[in-house]
């Protein structure tokens, strides 16, 4: 590597990655697009910002979840590129970091058949915008993904998660709220029957598992109320969710069947939620009512709070006498964990719920199906 194609990359950097304005950008840009020599070193930067990202507690998916959230659609692309790029001079990871690297795998494939065309100026711009977002990324909670052990039980998921994403994608197809409220209560159930076989297996086992965590993308708009519905569902399958507002996610901490769930459950019921609050607002909207953000919020807000009773009520149908001291000490171990990544934490109030028509719409849509007690499953 030659010592002016060095000084290119260099003098870019120091005009345009410390600073905020447009003008060091397109300072930093012109040197670089200057200069075709200076790409190879560019891109091992790239690489050296994504290894640093992942040495302060980010992973994969949250790397690119605070791109799309940052910048746009090309800052992504380039950013799964580049952790791709990164990929063999990485550590062996666990099965969650892999499933996320597959999924960018996946989408990186996607959006090849539409590659877009940009001048050398404007990509260096694109890449000096990226790397500025991420040489400033703060440090977070390192999330443990280790490989299973060779002592651990194998976990039967794949039939039971199978049967709960089945459940949740016809709640999801379903055009009729109680047959979907419905469903959802079911896959609850499983979740739970799947918690407490995970649990009663760990408890046998020579090496018990250990609680892990996941990081969920709580995405504006409505993002307290969905933070809110997150904690419900985590709450309702034995785990602990700590927001992080500024970074748009929560962390979720449990036991990884339990984790499972709750991003299953989640994912599921924010698709159902907006449906039911699309369909309402409709509703009010032909009684010649305006649309309003008010509304909406409430209308969350309401959704979020009562499917944490529902979920939890369908959980409990689960639960014997006999399982509460297996169940207990796998909600000590959670807790604990949860303190050691997280020893301060604050509460929040939950803002804009203002609407009557719409908390009132929210509850209806989150409390139409009953969910009374059921019968424990065979």
């Amino acid at each position: 590597m030659s010592s002016s194609t060095s000084s290119t990359v260099e003098r870019a950097f120091r005009a345009a990655l410390y600073a905020e304005t447009d003008t060091a950008l397109d300072t930093g840009a012109s040197l670089l697009a200057a200069d075709p020599a200076a790409d190879a070193e560019l891109a091992c930067h790239g690489r050296e910002f994504v290894a640093a990202a992942w040495r302060r507690g980010w992973q994969p998916a949250d790397v690119v979840r605070i791109v799309r959230r940052e910048l746009d659609d090309i800052h992504v692309r380039l950013a799964s590129a580049l952790i791709g790029a990164q990929l063999p001079d990485d550590c062996p990871r666990g099965p969650r970091w892999r499933a996320q690297l597959d999924e960018l795998a996946e989408q990186a494939a996607e959006a090849a058949d539409t590659p877009s065309r940009t001048d050398r100026f404007t990509h260096a711009t694109t890449v000096l915008e990226l790397y500025r977002l991420l040489l400033r990324l703060p440090t977070l909670e390192p999330l443990e993904d280790h490989e299973p052990t060779a002592t651990r039980h194998p976990r039967p998921e794949s039939r039971m998660l199978t049967r709960i994403r089945a459940l949740l994608a016809k709640a999801e197809a379903t055009g009729f709220p109680e047959e979907a409220e419905a469903l959802t209560a079911k896959a609850q159930e499983l979740s739970a029957r799947h918690s407490i076989d995970e649990a009663l297996l760990a408890a046998q086992a020579p090496s018990p598992d250990t609680p892990g965590a996941c990081r969920i993308g709580v995405e504006a708009p409505y993002e307290q109320a969905k933070a809110v519905l997150l904690d419900a569902v985590a709450t309702a399958n034995h785990c602990r969710a700590v927001w992080n507002e500024p970074l748009g996610f929560s962390t979720v901490v449990g036991f990884e069947a339990d984790l499972e769930a709750v991003e299953l459950l989640y994912t599921s019921l924010l698709v159902q939620a907006t449906h039911a609050m699309t369909k309402a607002e409709a509703a009010q909207r032909a009684g010649g009512r305006k649309r309003t953000k008010t509304f909406r919020q409430s209308f969350f807000a309401a959704y979020a709070h009562r499917i944490g009773t529902r979920l939890a009520a369908a959980a409990e149908t689960q639960v014997t006498d006999d399982l509460l001291p297996v169940l207990a000490t796998r909600e000590v171990a959670v807790t604990a964990h949860t303190d050691r990544m997280f020893p301060q934490t604050t509460t929040t109030r939950l803002r804009g719920v203002t609407d009557e028509a719409g908390w009132t719409q929210g509850a209806e849509a989150a409390d139409r199906a009953r969910v009374g007690a059921r019968p424990r499953l065979p």
